[in-house]
């Protein structure tokens, strides 16, 4: 769990959207999953402008129907070519109508684009003035842009930094984590499960992981999101399309690994020992 700059907890885990809501046909179920999350005390949920060109934001919309607004926290992103004066508030305002609420808790840059920083920071702090937004941040950004972003005026009200970060990708702790750290400055990782592909399944199939798993009666899955919840400042954000998922990524919020566990694991998946680029996906 961690505290943005305007003083509101969030975490410890929270839902990504990352391909939902694109398929009517899945719509009810995903529905569902993301509310058997906020159920399950994971309140936070992650969406995007770019995420099925608003589609996920109108599936949060539908699914926090009902909901006491002020116990979730919505976060959505611009996109770098909307992030600027020109354009990031109407992109606010259509997020803001997709997913039916009056204000965001945080609002990201998406990636770095070609509007400078300054801009992109002022416009922001305009969407605080006018209560649309309560938080601003960004997302992939590496050491160097974060630097830069707290050269310019207000840059250092930056409430969060969501790259990529999971057990097999462990860039950001060689420079990134550490700089995040000491501005206190807290990480969502998503993709915090590994995407796909051949690291997915070598994280899953891991002897190490399933070792840990056994210990604790857990999944993989679950040891892996309790892997990144031992981070100090970080809260992973899986994506689930189904509830019974959803709910056995909250459970993993009970588990605490233990010293010798986590060197089984940073022994099977060292963190790298020099400058690696952030992974984006």
């Amino acid at each position: 769990m961690f505290t943005t700059v305007s003083g509101a907890k969030i975490g410890p885990i929270g839902q990504g959207t990352w391909f939902l809501g694109e398929h009517p046909a899945r719509f009810e179920q995903e529905k569902a999953a993301l509310q058997a999350g906020i159920e399950a005390g994971m309140t936070m949920i992650d969406t995007a402008e770019m995420y099925g060109e608003g589609k996920a934001e109108k599936l949060v919309g539908s699914a926090i129907e009902g909901y006491d607004r002020e116990k979730l926290f919505l976060v959505s992103k611009v996109y770098p070519f909307n992030a600027g004066r020109k354009n990031i508030f109407r992109s606010c305002q259509r997020s803001l109508e997709r997913m039916g609420t009056d204000y965001l808790d945080l609002y990201l840059l998406h990636w770095r684009g070609s509007i400078p920083l300054a801009e992109t920071v002022e416009c922001m702090e305009e969407l605080k003035e006018q209560g649309l937004i309560l938080n601003w941040g960004v997302s992939n950004l590496d050491t160097d842009d974060m630097q830069q972003l707290f050269r310019v005026p207000q840059g250092d009200q930056c409430a969060a930094n969501q790259v990529l970060y999971h057990l097999g990708s462990r860039g950001i702790e060689y420079d990134l984590l550490p700089w995040l750290r000491q501005h206190k400055v807290p990480v969502m990782a998503y993709c915090p499960l590994a995407q796909a592909g051949s690291l997915r399944r070598g994280l899953m199939g891991s002897p190490a992981v399933h070792q840990v798993a056994k210990a604790h009666q857990a999944t993989p899955s679950q040891i892996l999101l309790a892997f990144l919840l031992a981070q100090e400042g970080v809260v992973p954000i899986p994506r689930s399309s189904q509830a019974a998922h959803t709910l056995e990524n909250a459970k993993a919020a009970q588990i605490v690994l233990t010293p010798q566990e986590l060197a089984t694991l940073d022994q099977a998946f060292p963190a790298p020992n020099h400058k690696v680029f952030l992974d984006i996906v």
